[in-house]
This record gives structure tokens, sequence and C-alpha cells, in this order.
């Protein structure tokens, strides 16, 4: 089965340049988690509720602060004709929930996440379809792998 046939097609898309209080209000009113950040066709980054919630207010940043500031700009992608197993596996090593999608022409056509995995009709009783799901719900939940963090050694008060 192909990404294609589970994506959601109808993509809401924020600009770079627009406040975050803007882009929370798109998510709420059509609710949703995640919105792709593109300028003149070009994806450039992605923006969660969590990075509102969680990196904006860590800095310091209000609801007229803009996007370009706290979206995450490494963006991992998929294409609609991917295979469902494949997908899983990405989302799973990347411990991602939600790709963009795109097509052969690599214009955005969608976003696919494990929701729609999980909630696919026609798939859903497949026992492969399971075994993908739980591929990538299992690597999704792991610890993140991050890179160490830098210690600094402090000297004592005198």
């Amino acid at each position: 089965m192909k990404v294609s046939e589970i994506m959601t097609r109808n993509v809401c898309i924020a600009s770079p340049d627009q406040k975050l209080r803007e882009v929370a209000a798109e998510m709420e009113r059509h609710d949703i988690g995640v919105l792709p950040v593109a300028d003149n066709d070009r994806l450039m980054g992605i923006i969660t509720d969590r990075d509102i919630a969680v990196r904006a207010i860590s800095r310091g940043l209000g609801p007229e602060d803009r996007v370009r500031d706290v979206m995450s700009a490494d963006v991992k992608c998929c294409f609609e004709e991917d295979e469902i197993g494949d997908l899983a596996q990405n989302m799973a090593n990347e411990q991602i929930r939600r790709l963009p999608v795109f097509n052969n022409e690599k214009h955005l056509v969608g976003i696919v996440s494990l929701a729609d995995m999980a909630t696919s009709t026609g798939i859903s009783d497949e026992l492969s379809h399971h075994a993908h799901l739980a591929k990538a719900l299992c690597g999704i939940s792991q610890e993140r792998r991050r890179e160490a963090p830098q210690t600094v050694e402090m000297s004592a008060a005198p």
C-alpha cells in the first residue's frame, strides 16, 4: 500500500513571517498540530504545536514573534508513491510522527501521520499493517537520540 492512499491531502501552509499567534489559531481552527512552512513554493521548515508551546516559551518568545524563530528547518519528508512499510521504518528511524508528502515533481501534496496509519480504512485489518504500525510506534517512542550535552566545569566559590 502507498502513502498516497492514507495521507491527508488538504494541507494548510504557514509563512515564515507569520506570527506564532496566527499559526496557533490556524492549528486550533483545523484541529491539527503541524503546519509546513513555505515561502514562494519552497518548503523551508515545519512548525508544530510543541514548537510553539515548548521551544518558543523556553526562549522567551511570545505570540507576536515569527514562525521562522521556532520552526524546525531540518525537514524529513516522503513521497506519495512510497510504500507504507518504508514510511513506518523512516518514521521509526527518525522518531517522527508526521511527514510532508511530495509527488514526483517535488510538489507538496499532503501530510502523513502516525494517526493516518492507525486509522486508515481498508488496511487496519491487514496483519502487515499492524506490524508496520507497531514498528513506527516503537521507534518513535524510544528515548530521543541526542548528542551528549556539553558539560561546563564550574569553579568553587571563594
